[in-house]
């Protein structure tokens, strides 16, 4: 800029002499002749000199307007390069939505004997594992509290609370969490108890097996049919590190549940409750878990 305002002021200075010489060659005194000559002479490098000034002005302009053009141009490309960025990040998202509830299309038809509803987690009361959290579906959708709730392949918790529009959910790894249980290869009962501090290990407890119980490591451990609150055949997990206690007269170990507890996004809510699947009878005959 401050190159093309010298042009510009060196362009009016050799202007303003082009004038004045024009001037003075225009008289026709003969008296003026030499010096009209002479001015003549002077005239020429002037005009080239205003000539090459003007060039200069006129390509400094052109510049100027290329590099504005320029400058719009990536103006206008960035904000193009952020669309596309942003609508990268919803496909993207939307492809990891889709891969989600295809897995929950297919829990759902794993467990089609019972009626479900799927909701999406809307908030946790903790900082690390989804151990309390909220849903975005109630009352109005036919929540009620009991209900069990699942997500990737098997138990997740059950609701314990119900507004008009959410739930809450206790989850299985929850310290207060207790769940009967049992072996789907040989129907040996156990229990999964919760451990915020154990699950950091990836485990929970499972005890209450009886010391001539047929349960590996490996099983399958399902929701038993015993149980008060969970419907039966529900996959919690895989039992690990099954042994005899110190007592002698019962076994003890470790479950590894199917369920992730950290990226809780989508869940699904079968919504009968274990006293209308089993009746009053049975379920008075149960076991209390929760």
């Amino acid at each position: 800029m401050k190159e093309l305002k010298d042009n510009r002021l060196i362009l009016i200075v050799l202007s303003l002499i082009c004038i004045i010489t024009i001037g003075i060659t225009t008289v026709k005194d003969s008296w003026l002749l030499p010096l009209r000559t002479g001015v003549g002479y002077l005239l020429m490098p002037v005009q080239a000199g205003v000539n090459i000034a003007g060039r200069a002005i006129y390509n400094n302009i052109e510049e100027t307007k290329k590099l504005k053009s320029a400058l719009d141009d990536n103006v206008q490309l960035n904000s193009r390069i952020n669309e596309l960025l942003m609508e990268n990040t919803r496909l993207a998202a939307d492809s990891q939505e889709l891969k989600r509830l295809r897995e929950l299309y297919k829990l759902s038809d794993e467990y089609n004997k019972y009626h479900m509803l799927g909701a999406r987690v809307i908030a946790k009361d903790s900082v690390g594992w989804f151990q309390i959290f909220r849903i975005d579906k109630g009352s109005v959708d036919g929540i009620k509290v009991d209900m069990n709730v699942l997500a990737d392949g098997g138990l997740v918790g059950i609701v314990t609370d119900v507004g008009s529009n959410y739930a809450t959910v206790r989850s299985i790894i929850d310290d207060v969490s207790r769940v009967s249980s049992m072996s789907l290869n040989s129907g040996e009962i156990c229990v999964v108890s919760g451990d915020l501090q154990l699950y950091e290990q990836g485990k929970l407890r499972l005890s209450d097996i009886s010391q001539n119980a047929d349960i590996k490591d490996g099983d399958k451990i399902v929701t038993s049919n015993i149980s008060k609150k969970f419907l039966p055949g529900i996959l919690i997990g895989y039992a690990s590190e099954v042994a005899l206690d110190s007592n002698m007269l019962t076994k003890s170990g470790y479950l590894i549940p199917v369920a992730s507890f950290d990226t809780l996004q989508e869940v699904l809510i079968i919504t009968e409750l274990k006293e209308d699947y089993t009746g009053s009878n049975d379920a008075d005959k149960s076991l209390n878990d929760n």
